[in-house]
């Protein structure tokens, strides 16, 4: 099966066009990291869903502007910071609308404020969630000999020459569907243009 020259864009390059399947697909493989991130500063859900609104919003309008550095991870890291400072405002913004109070009522307050944290909050199991919602949304875009060559030395983790042998292909077939997956992965992820 051909890849057409659009599915071949990076994500990023076809919601940066207004494309709204790649916005759509943006939103599903980003949306349940930007939702930890919240809960995980202890912020009220009622401020969570406004800051994972907000988040969002600030992508679209910003996604022309954004240049990944060229290092793993890069559109994350953005992604981080906008989450941030969306989170940090709506603090601001809720401690604003806090009524004055003084003395040990105000110190005890003040202690149950969350903070967010400078660095992304990434663990292991959010990444690999993410990547698992990534190969979910990239699988069709390939041949299934291609997608087994990707999947038995990748997640199966077996050798390029078992796979070769048991898909019927050279070892260098293999690499190359390997490659190929991955380079599309890394796209799909934002990590590339």
């Amino acid at each position: 099966m051909a890849i057409s020259t659009d599915t071949r864009l990076s994500l990023l390059e076809r919601a940066r066009d207004r494309d709204e399947q790649a916005w759509r697909e943006l939103v599903d493989l980003y949306s349940p990291t930007v939702v930890r991130w919240c809960q995980s500063s202890r912020v009220s859900a009622e401020i969570s869903a406004d800051c994972i609104q907000e988040v969002f919003a600030a992508v679209a309008r910003s996604l022309d502007t954004y240049h990944p550095p060229g290092t793993a991870g890069a559109f994350r890291g953005w992604l981080w910071t906008i989450t941030r400072n969306k989170l940090r405002d709506a603090i601001r913004r809720n401690a604003r609308q806090a009524t004055a109070v003084g003395g040990s009522t105000m110190l005890g307050m003040l202690h149950q404020v969350p903070e967010v944290p400078d660095d992304e909050p990434s663990e292991a199991p959010d990444i690999q969630s993410l990547m698992w919602r990534a190969m979910k949304q990239i699988e069709s875009s390939f041949e299934a000999r291609t997608w087994q060559a990707f999947w038995r030395t990748t997640v199966d983790g077996i050798s390029t020459a078992v796979a070769a042998k048991e898909l019927g292909i050279s070892p260098a077939s293999v690499r190359q569907a390997r490659s190929r997956v991955l380079r599309r992965l890394r796209q799909q992820l934002g990590d590339l243009e």
